[in-house]
């Protein structure tokens, strides 16, 4: 999603400017052993409740406000009508057209952002998500991963993780990156997998990564289709996906990875997480 953080004095998060990556990276390969690795959960959301009530508050806090670096049209609210369960066992982030006023910024859409930083972070691992995309042009949801430490060594140097971005109007394309110093914004290490079936809004899929200490694996559905390892940054630049990553969940409209909605777009556009899954090496 390439975008960072910083604190404010009351601790909550604010935007820092940063750029887009869409530079494709050949890195597929096989797992060098990861296959043969016993799993043990270590955090979980099943999104279970009553529909309109709003996500676990001692796992998830919204980021609330507009932009955060990317050319966003949208304002991201703490609204159930924009994040919210749904009674059936997921998680919605919905984005809406409607004229949105708050704290004298206006805005044509509105939608959601989650993140568990100050609540669970892990280095390594497996993260996955069940989702079922949103689609059209200019819907731009996201599953990503950023460094814990943003707020002592600032982007990229934090790291991050994109385990999922996806432009609405390329419905059957995925796109995962890495981002760190040397190797963010237009230079990020980036790949794309075209899904040869149906369009991923049409169903759920399980989204993911698994992360050890030299390599990061994309999975879709379970079946890994690419991987950057350490060797792949650049000469002079370093490997930093060795501390703790928080998680984020959103659905941006517009900004500079999608471009703006068009005539063809249909609102309202909602993202469903029936899980998010965290494992450890056993």
């Amino acid at each position: 999603m390439t975008t960072c953080y910083s604190t404010n004095r009351s601790g909550r998060l604010t935007p820092v400017l940063l750029a887009i990556a869409a530079i494709a990276f050949a890195g597929c390969g096989d797992r060098e052993g990861l296959s043969e690795i016993n799993w043990e959960l270590a955090w979980q959301d099943e999104f279970n409740g009553p529909a309109g009530q709003s996500p676990d508050s001692t796992k998830w806090k919204f980021d609330v406000g507009v932009d955060w670096g990317n050319e966003q049209l949208e304002y991201d609210t703490n609204r159930p009508k924009n994040v919210a369960l749904d009674g059936n066992g997921n998680l919605s982030i919905t984005a809406h057209k409607e004229n949105y006023v708050e704290n004298n910024v206006q805005r044509d859409y509105t939608s959601g952002r989650i993140n568990t930083w100050g609540f669970f972070a892990q280095e390594r691992g497996r993260f996955e998500a069940r989702i079922r995309l949103p689609v059209g042009q200019g819907i731009w949801p996201a599953f990503w991963l950023l460094g814990n430490n943003f707020d002592q060594v600032g982007w990229p140097r934090c790291g991050e993780i994109d385990i999922m971005e996806y432009r609405g109007q390329e419905p059957n394309k995925l796109i995962g990156s890495l981002h760190g110093p040397g190797y963010s914004g237009g230079d990020a290490l980036t790949g794309s997998y075209v899904h040869p079936g149906a369009p991923l809004n049409n169903d759920f899929h399980v989204l993911g990564v698994e992360w050890d200490a030299n390599r990061i694996t994309w999975t879709l559905d379970g079946t890994r289709f690419q991987a950057i390892t350490a060797e792949n940054v650049p000469s002079g630049s370093a490997w930093v996906f060795d501390h703790p990553f928080f998680i984020i969940l959103n659905v941006a409209v517009g900004g500079r990875f999608v471009g703006p909605p068009d005539a063809t777009t249909v609102f309202p556009q909602t993202m469903l997480v029936d899980w998010v899954r965290v494992y450890k090496i056993q």
